[in-house]
């Protein structure tokens, strides 16, 4: 089986002393497509040099709500340079994704406000840039949805590490969006409808690496070898083979981001 791990944070310190042998593990267990995900503008940066020396790592530039502070969400100079610096790494070809953007009204990192500006602008930078957007949504399920309705046409996104209500993941779909699951799909209270809900070609799995490490890994690390485990969860919770969930993951996961086929 090859898997895809559509969401994953390799550029994180805990991956630091031995980044390069969680990639090779993850080859190791089949992982061909790995995307990590930009948390910062600094971090957009590492992200696309990790994309550029790595075949099967392509990256995403963006400004997660828990990073997001006067510049990034006010409409000051300071916004602007931080867009624009998002904006150059979108523009390599490594890059496939604005985001992680998005709402956090659990944690509340950041002012609420400013959090809907700078999902607000990087929707903008998606659309100007024919991109997809990645969404990080927790406790902010009406604001979600109302951005997901509103770029209803003019720009796709993903809804990661999706526990949302059956309502979210119907204005989701309806507005042309995927989403996609995590290690938490192999917990015991997770509502097994969202994945048997999801189309076959809407949906992707990830990692979200090195957070949120599935069962049987639950207390370690994480990392995108442990995709083939959420894999598996969800091949179970739709009633699949996992060869199945592997193969439509891994169609999607190219559709979505636009990752081109290796040649035959």
């Amino acid at each position: 089986m090859r898997f895809a791990d559509s969401h994953c944070h390799l550029t994180d310190r805990a991956f630091r002393a031995d980044r390069a042998a969680v990639l090779a593990r993850a080859r190791e267990a089949g992982v061909g497509r790995v995307v990590t995900i930009a948390s910062d503008a600094e971090d957009s940066l590492a992200a696309l040099e990790l994309a550029r020396v790595n075949d099967d790592v392509w990256c995403t530039a963006g400004i997660h709500p828990h990073a997001v502070n006067g510049s990034a969400g006010a409409s000051t100079p300071g916004a602007a340079s931080t867009m624009d610096a998002l904006r150059d790494v979108a523009a390599h070809p490594r890059c496939v994704a604005i985001g992680e953007t998005g709402l956090d009204y659990f944690y509340d990192n950041a002012p609420r406000d400013a959090q809907r500006r700078s999902f607000a602008r990087h929707v903008e930078l998606a659309a100007e840039l024919d991109l997809p957007v990645v969404v990080h949504s927790r406790e902010a399920e009406a604001d979600t949805a109302a951005v997901v309705r509103e770029s209803a046409g003019q720009v796709r996104g993903v809804l990661h590490c999706f526990t949302g209500s059956r309502e979210l993941l119907a204005e989701a779909l309806a507005a042309g969006w995927f989403v996609s699951f995590t290690g938490i799909a192999t917990f015991k209270n997770f509502d097994a409808g969202l994945v048997r809900d999801a189309p076959a070609d809407r949906y992707m799995i990830e990692t979200d690496a090195p957070y949120l490490a599935p069962v049987p890994k639950r207390g370690r690390r994480n990392e995108p070898a442990f995709v083939a485990h959420v894999a598996a969860a969800v091949a179970r919770l739709r009633g699949e083979t996992p060869e199945r969930v592997a193969e439509d993951t891994w169609a999607n996961t190219a559709s979505f981001f636009r990752i081109p086929e290796e040649p035959s």
